[in-house]
């Protein structure tokens, strides 16, 4: 008889880090950063996943930039930022030997709050406000962006970086 998942459970060396496991915890937004105490309950939410075996995990997607935040109260990574949230994060799913990695999401002409900006103004019927079409220097910007915060990424602790390019997000605005 096959057994097409007889690998599930075993190590997956990546070269640069070595998963317990093939098992993987996609990325999903469950409010709590925008909760108060939020990184403390999102660090007992993925070290709970951490604890049952989960080999990789990957957070609710974070801007690169303040622009690139989904809301208000949304979060994003950028040296003006307080990082310490993402260490508590970081260092409770360590402690239960899991690996996280942070994705990088910018909202684009998807985000509701009132810095819209997108490959270019038009209208969706996700959001009801139009965005600002980006200028060719904040094009750059923003991918510097995304650069400088898997960079603070890696300084503050995580595993790897996932940039969400799909489902409409800014980097698929930009395609045809």
């Amino acid at each position: 008889m096959r057994n097409d998942f007889a690998h599930l459970l075993e190590p997956l060396d990546l070269g640069f880090t070595t998963l317990r496991n093939r098992v993987l915890m996609g990325s999903m937004h469950t409010g709590l950063e925008e909760m108060p105490d939020g990184y403390a309950r999102q660090a007992a939410f993925f070290a709970e996943r951490a604890r049952g075996e989960t080999g990789l995990i990957i957070t609710g997607g974070y801007g690169p930039n303040r622009e690139g935040r989904l809301a208000p109260k949304s979060d994003y990574i950028a040296p003006d930022q307080d990082l310490e949230g993402h260490r508590q994060i970081v260092e409770a799913v360590h402690r239960e030997g899991g690996k996280i990695a942070l994705q990088l999401l910018h909202g684009g002409r998807y985000a509701h709050h009132g810095e819209i900006v997108s490959a270019s103004a038009v209208p969706t019927r996700i959001n009801p406000v139009v965005a600002r079409e980006m200028t060719t220097d904040e094009c750059y910007q923003t991918i510097e962006d995304f650069g400088t915060a898997a960079k603070l990424a890696r300084e503050i602790g995580y595993d790897g970086v996932e940039i969400m390019g799909s489902e409409g997000y800014l980097l698929n605005q930009f395609t045809a």
